[in-house]
């Protein structure tokens, strides 16, 4: 049923693929990519086009998929997706949930586990979208670039690019992460040396005070 779905969804070309990317990020269980990929063998002139149409209405589902797990919570996800793919996608969300976006965004996962997640965790929205937009252009335009770049002959290269674009991207993002963690804890310790440069002026202000007082009786 799935398959007669996504061979109607190809009939329309680049909307089909439009239409596929953006329920990918609500609740069609089967990833964008396996749309993209045949509509850009047909058409690899056209690859970029469609990787564009893939990222922007990826974009526009997100929220959605948010709204959704913010009213349903994580028990929509176990109804309808792969109990592994939700499993996995919540042990990253435990460990780091930009982390869990970012990678997610070009794994095999459904990214809709990481848009619904997002909303049952209540992970700021704005982060989700600052990091999805990050992460699915990475996918999207890795397979649109490789078709672009070398036409039909690029079938046999995306069937791996989910593992090598992780493999580039998976140690780049723990950089981030470290870099982001640092400069956090470095404004923690400089709010905290302003706070106590700040307690000792007011203890010799109320003194300065207590000893007017004293004076004005």
């Amino acid at each position: 049923m799935l398959q007669n779905l996504i061979d109607t969804l190809m009939q329309f070309g680049i909307w089909g693929l439009f239409i596929h990317s953006f329920a990918d990020a609500i609740f069609f269980p089967i990833p964008a990519f396996f749309l993209q990929v045949p509509l850009s063998l047909l058409q690899p002139s056209n690859a970029l086009w469609l990787a564009t149409a893939g990222y922007v209405a990826c974009l526009l589902g997100t929220p959605i998929g948010y709204l959704i797990g913010r009213l349903l919570g994580h028990s929509v996800l176990q109804k309808f997706l792969k109990k592994s793919w939700v499993d996995a996608a919540t042990r990253m969300f435990q460990k780091s949930g930009e982390a869990a976006i970012l990678v997610g965004s070009f794994t095999p996962i459904p990214f809709k586990v990481f848009t619904i997640l997002s909303g049952a965790l209540n992970f700021p929205l704005w982060r989700l979208l600052v990091y999805a937009a990050f992460g699915r252009a990475v996918k999207f335009y890795a397979v649109g670039l490789l078709f672009y770049s070398y036409g039909r002959a690029a079938e046999g290269m995306v069937k791996d690019v989910s593992l090598y674009i992780a493999a580039i991207a998976i140690p780049l993002i723990v950089v981030f992460l470290l870099i982001k963690k640092k400069i956090a804890k470095k404004k923690a310790l400089e709010v905290q040396a302003e706070v106590e440069e700040n307690v000792p002026n007011t203890d010799k202000m109320e003194s300065n005070t207590s000893v007017r007082c004293e004076n004005d009786r």
